[in-house]
């Protein structure tokens, strides 16, 4: 299944692309086998997605979890805890 991904912020800026895709085998999956597939890029992808790091997730633009289920088609979205005052 085709996964759309996109990157906000410093993941953005680390990663240097806004927006990717990803084939996940199978019909069924969740936000932790996208970050698995990137993270199996290698190089700036572990370093940026590493699992101390500590990021947000989005899937079809609703906030999520690295559980959250992600279908044909879905766009996950990762950015960095939002701080504001």
């Amino acid at each position: 299944m085709q996964i759309q991904v996109k990157f906000f912020a410093s993941l953005r800026e680390a990663l240097g692309v806004s927006a990717d895709s990803v084939h996940l085998p199978g019909d069924s999956g969740n936000a932790a086998d996208v970050l698995a597939a990137l993270r199996a890029r290698g190089g700036a992808w572990i370093e940026a997605l590493a699992e101390e790091r500590s990021f947000r997730v989005a899937v079809d633009q609703c906030m999520a979890t690295t559980a959250s289920a992600v279908r044909h088609g879905s766009e996950v979205a990762f950015f960095p805890p939002v701080t504001g005052g």
